[in-house]
């Protein structure tokens, strides 16, 4: 039983933290582009209710899933056009971005509140996972867990390995440098952008189709604040991101697991829930501490609008 309680814990923490890994590794992409994109918990909303949706008339969750990466690349166009065309403060478009994609989807997914999807199945990897206590929390899981590890994967492989990341990582540092050698910055940072985008809108499909496989108003609970603090905790390195999105999985599932086991305990049930946020902040504190780390690894215009003929 002890052995089953620990697989389950790590199962339920894998699961917890792939959203946050979908969704940061691509706001990591954009801000590795000098980009702020501050909407992901909005465009995680609208891609979940999308996905929902589509996921539900057409009974197929692969074009849930896509619903859901084409609606959060449509957020994130607005974003682009505000932001990169119109050069607004990326702070504060971002910010409206997550307003108005939080409320959007709340008023969308009216009709979808009383109404359940079939659960997705489990896809096992042969072998592996029937390895004991890791193959049924790593090796017996949802598609889109596998896929978040091979997207970390090939994200690093970009960013580090490839021409066209070296190009993207010069935009953020020095985007003068690169528009005088003739990149066109900003056709990068839409590009940058609209990745990001299409990445949240797939984090907001996880929740609604696989992860609980029903449309709830504010099921995505802030983890797109949380994605976006995951970027700053693993500062700005792809890898870094899973170690965080799974130790901020882990508090989420322990306060679920204690609330749930109706084991008596003297803390507040609402200081449980908030224990997640409580974490975000405290682990954002102590980064915050080693300035020198923050500066060695932060795209140098990130947030800093473009003028093309500047």
């Amino acid at each position: 039983m002890g052995l089953d309680f620990l697989s389950s814990i790590l199962f339920a923490t894998v699961v917890a933290g792939t959203p946050l890994i979908i969704v940061a590794v691509g706001e990591l992409v954009t801000e590795k582009a000098g980009v702020l994109n501050l909407g992901a918990e909005g465009i995680m909303c609208v891609g979940a209710v999308a996905a929902f949706a589509v996921a539900h008339h057409t009974h197929n969750p692969l074009l849930g899933i896509l619903a859901g990466m084409v609606a959060g690349m449509a957020m994130s166009l607005l974003f682009g056009i505000s932001a990169l065309t119109l050069m607004a403060n990326q702070v504060a478009s971002g910010l409206a971005l997550s307003i108005f994609g939080v409320g959007f989807s709340a008023f969308v997914g009216k009709p979808y509140e009383s109404v359940a999807l079939a659960s997705v199945p489990l896809v096992p990897i042969p072998l592996l996972h029937k390895i004991p206590v890791l193959g049924p929390a790593l090796f017996n899981q949802q598609g889109l867990v596998y896929f978040s590890w091979v997207l970390l994967g090939a994200v690093a492989w970009f960013l580090y390995r490839t021409k066209a990341g070296l190009i993207l990582r010069a935009v953020g540092e020095s985007p003068v440098s690169a528009h005088s050698i003739g990149y066109g910055v900003v056709r990068i940072r839409y590009q940058a952008v609209l990745f990001g985008g299409a990445m949240a809108g797939i984090g907001g499909a996880f929740m609604s189709v696989f992860y609980t496989p029903m449309w709830v108003e504010g099921m995505v609970a802030g983890r797109g604040w949380i994605a976006l603090s995951l970027v700053v905790f693993a500062t700005w390195r792809p890898l870094r991101v899973m170690i965080g999105a799974y130790l901020f999985g882990g508090c989420m599932i322990m306060q679920m697991f204690v609330q749930g086991s109706g084991a008596k305990v003297s803390i507040p049930a609402q200081f449980l829930s908030a224990l997640p946020y409580l974490a975000t902040i405290l682990v954002l504190v102590l980064i915050s501490r080693n300035r020198g780390t923050i500066r060695l690894n932060s795209p140098a215009s990130l947030g800093q609008t473009f003028l093309p003929d500047a």
